[in-house]
């Protein structure tokens, strides 16, 4: 039976609480500018930590949670599914194994399963391969219930950053008047493929198209449910022929809550250009190795751009990329947010600022990074590119 809708009440946004953001803040004002995606992040909160979702329990999703919120590090989040998993009986040996203990301590072996799997998602998206996702049926994780899992963990990657930027954000606005700096110069151009439309490989990263096939069985379409089809309709237009839409339609609510947020923070009007939001994906996907966002992205990028020089120089050096000084620091940021979310701060926005971005930009930007540390885990942990034969 199909969940009731999820209605948003922006009075009990989990963000707003954990960032401290009033209504009369500056911060809150940049944010509800972008009230769709405000909305699908709670909604995904809401879809993830359903009591009747089955599969998982919610004192296993909990704890998930903390686990995950402990080891980025991020306090504020952390102290939250501490609370919650209390409340929802956790035993407190498991509350302790999560906050301070291995996987391997724990005294139920599926409970150690999924909190090792968790840990390689959060700590190193990239280890969480084939042989890591199996290790979950092999604990007596259904198909379904992996999806959860994957998508619980991966949100919780975007939920530490958009909090940690957005704490960063309000940190910068209530200092005194700054103006901003000079921006630093950007790099020498440190790569020779820089023609529209040429193919880049390197380091075993490219712009050709490539396609993804899932490791796991996905929902045939002949055997889904009406919700399923609307979901996977709504989602993308070619969701219906898509290894990774299929498989995520396991669970059709946190599905529908997680495309409205990618798509409202990457294809919404106005704020960052489309191709900056689309180079901040590409950097972080580097960053996190993934291979097919990166080609995705990277293919985006030059269709809006026009070029694809500072693609060639992410997927060199992504720490060097970029041909303008706002560029580069769009790929500062970029990996900032992505390796290091708790050291983001009020310099970091600063940065941006000195480059020429304003906050509505800067929002889109966090919005377009934490999303693909989402996107990334999914990608990389449930199934793997496929090249074109050559």
């Amino acid at each position: 039976m199909a969940q009731q809708p999820i209605v948003y009440d922006a009075a009990q946004d989990l963000v707003d609480q954990l960032v401290g953001l009033k209504s009369d803040d500056a911060t809150y004002a940049v944010r509800h500018q972008r009230d769709k995606v405000a909305a699908a992040t709670q909604g995904s909160y809401d879809a993830l930590f359903d009591p009747a979702l089955p599969g998982l329990t919610l004192a296993e999703r909990l704890l998930v949670a903390l686990y995950a919120a402990r080891l980025t590090p991020a306090p504020e989040l952390a102290a939250h599914y501490r609370q919650r998993a209390t409340d929802a009986g956790a035993s407190a040996a498991d509350i302790q194994l999560a906050e301070s203990g291995k996987p391997a301590d724990a005294a139920d072996p599926r409970l150690a399963a999924i909190l090792e799997f968790t840990r390689k998602l959060i700590e190193k998206p990239v280890e969480g391969d084939e042989a890591a996702l199996k290790t979950l049926p092999a604990a007596g994780v259904s198909t379904p219930a992996v999806v959860t899992l994957s998508q619980l963990v991966a949100f919780l990657s975007y939920q530490v950053r958009l909090v940690a930027g957005l704490k960063a954000m309000q940190a910068q606005a209530s200092r005194p008047g700054r103006a901003a700096a000079t921006p630093p110069a950007p790099h020498p151009a440190n790569t020779a493929a820089t023609a529209p439309g040429d193919a880049i490989r390197l380091h075993g990263f490219t712009n050709e198209s490539l396609e993804w096939k899932a490791w796991l069985d996905v929902v045939d379409l002949e055997q889904a449910t009406p919700e399923q089809i609307a979901i996977l309709e709504e989602s993308h237009p070619k969701a219906k022929v898509s290894d990774y839409y299929r498989f995520l339609v396991h669970q059709p609510e946190i599905l529908r809550q997680r495309s409205t947020a990618f798509n409202a923070i990457m294809y919404a009007p106005g704020g960052m250009s489309r191709a900056e939001r689309e180079l901040g994906a590409t950097v972080v996907s580097r960053v996190n190795g993934c291979v097919y966002c990166a080609s995705v992205h990277a293919q985006r990028f030059e269709q809006l751009a026009k070029r694809n020089d500072v693609i060639a120089q992410v997927f060199e050096n992504p720490a060097t990329a970029g041909t303008t000084a706002r560029e580069l620091a769009i790929g500062a940021f970029s990996i900032q947010l992505t390796d290091a979310p708790a050291s983001v701060n009020a310099d970091s926005i600063q940065a941006l600022k000195n480059a020429g971005l304003n906050d509505g930009e800067i929002l889109d930007l966090l919005h377009s990074d934490a999303i693909f540390a989402w996107a990334n885990r999914l990608m990389l942990n449930l199934g793997e590119p496929v090249y074109a034969a050559a």
